[in-house]
């Protein structure tokens, strides 16, 4: 594939200063992400690059050794830049997770996020039950009283999303914390999807707050079980409406 043909031209100039390399940084990783440059594969040399773009090789330099740092690319001398296999990439890396969720449909996606909060939240909630804090406490109600405060839809994404980084904060476990970004963005991703596809968006309230009051006892298996009844729920929710979501922006389209 032409790599010409799918990236737009970076344009050089004093207002885009130094954001110009993360364009080009953020172009070139969605395509890594995207599966146009595979694992293996030797990318374009920083002549082609400042053709393609039309940037400087400054501005290519600092991109490459930008996705280098996120584990993407590994540069040698005479060969180039090639793509590092995929256990090498920084999934929590706030920009490759951002990539990788724009790569994939949406149905891969909330499957992989679901996979992954049955493994983390459930023994996240129980530990936040046995280690948090009265402030850590706070937190957590503070951002459930927002839930049910804000309106049903978009405008309860983000106290629900503050919520569960409350959540994890309580768990007080330093080797928990990079999940954090990880949290932050993908829920946000799939919170704005639920929220405005559920028939009955409240239903959520009562089960985030049986988490709390699990928490707020110290009781960690009823918090464990109250985050797994959650997900349950969030399971039902998603296999319910994407095909119609996806019919829908079809026909809009």
């Amino acid at each position: 594939m032409n790599p010409g043909k799918v990236s737009p031209k970076v344009t050089s100039g004093r207002s885009a200063g130094s954001n110009l390399h993360r364009k080009l940084a953020q172009s070139i990783g969605n395509q890594i992400l995207s599966g146009v440059y595979a694992p293996g594969a030797i990318l374009p040399n920083e002549a082609d690059w400042c053709r393609i773009y039309g940037a400087s090789r400054t501005t290519v330099r600092e991109a490459v050794k930008t996705l280098t740092a996120k584990g993407l690319l590994k540069s040698r001398t005479k060969i180039g830049s090639r793509v590092e296999p995929r256990e090498n990439w920084n999934i929590l890396d706030r920009d490759v997770l951002a990539w990788h969720m724009a790569s994939m449909n949406p149905q891969e996606f909330f499957a992989s996020v679901q996979e992954v909060r049955k493994i983390l939240e459930p023994e996240i909630a129980a530990l936040a039950a046995l280690n948090r804090t009265p402030q850590q406490l706070r937190a957590i109600t503070e951002a459930f009283e927002d839930m049910r405060k804000a309106r049903p839809g978009r405008s309860s994404v983000v106290p629900d999303v503050r919520f569960h980084l409350a959540l994890l904060a309580a768990a007080n476990n330093v080797l928990l914390s990079p999940f954090g970004i990880m949290i932050e963005a993908a829920l946000t991703n799939m919170f704005e999807f639920t929220s405005t596809h559920n028939a009955e968006p409240d239903m959520f309230i009562p089960k985030h707050e049986g988490i709390l009051k699990a928490v707020a006892r110290g009781n960690a298996n009823a918090a464990r079980k109250a985050a797994l009844s959650l997900l349950t729920d969030t399971d039902q929710t998603i296999a319910q409406v994407p095909i119609k979501a996806r019919k829908a922006r079809k026909a809009k389209s």
